[in-house]
C-alpha cells in the first residue's frame, strides 16, 4: 500500500521561506512522476510543480516559477518543495502526489483528480 506523508508546513511571515517534504512508502517509485499540489479554503486543489522520474524535468504554476523549487532524493523516496519569498496567496493546504503513467508536464494540465496517490496534506499559512 501506498504511503505519502507530508512535513514542513506551519506558519510563516510574508517573504519567509519553508521546506516541504514528502516521504513515500510502499512501493517501487522510481519510475513515478511526482508532484505538489495545493487547496485553499473555498478555491479547487491546484496544481504547484511536478518533477519526472529521473530527476531531469520540472514544472510550475507561474505564479511560483523562480520562488519554489521541487525536488527527489530517489534514494531515499522522499520529495521536496523548497519555497521561498512567500506571499499570503500561497496559504493553503499543500498536497504531495504521485502516478506512475501520467508525465510531469502532463500533470500540470491534468485534472487533480486523475492522479493516482496522495498525501494528508500539510498546512502553509503565510501572514502579510
Amino acid at each position: 500500500q501506498v504511503r505519502l506523508i507530508e512535513s514542513g508546513g506551519g506558519l510563516v511571515q510574508g517573504g519567509g521561506s519553508l521546506r516541504l517534504s514528502c516521504a513515500a512508502s510502499g512501493r517501487a517509485f522510481r519510475t513515478y512522476t511526482w508532484a505538489w499540489f495545493r487547496q485553499a479554503p473555498g478555491r479547487e486543489r491546484e496544481f504547484v510543480a511536478s518533477i519526472n522520474w529521473s530527476g531531469t524535468s520540472t514544472y510550475y504554476l507561474d505564479s511560483v516559477k523562480s520562488r519554489f523549487t521541487i525536488s527527489r532524493d530517489s534514494a531515499e523516496d522522499t520529495l521536496y518543495l523548497q519555497m521561498n519569498s512567500l506571499k499570503p496567496d500561497d496559504s493553503a493546504v499543500y498536497f504531495c502526489a504521485t502516478d506512475p503513467l501520467i508525465a510531469a508536464q502532463t500533470m500540470s494540465v491534468i485534472e487533480w483528480s486523475r492522479v493516482s496517490f496522495w498525501g494528508q496534506g500539510t498546512q502553509v499559512t503565510v501572514s502579510s
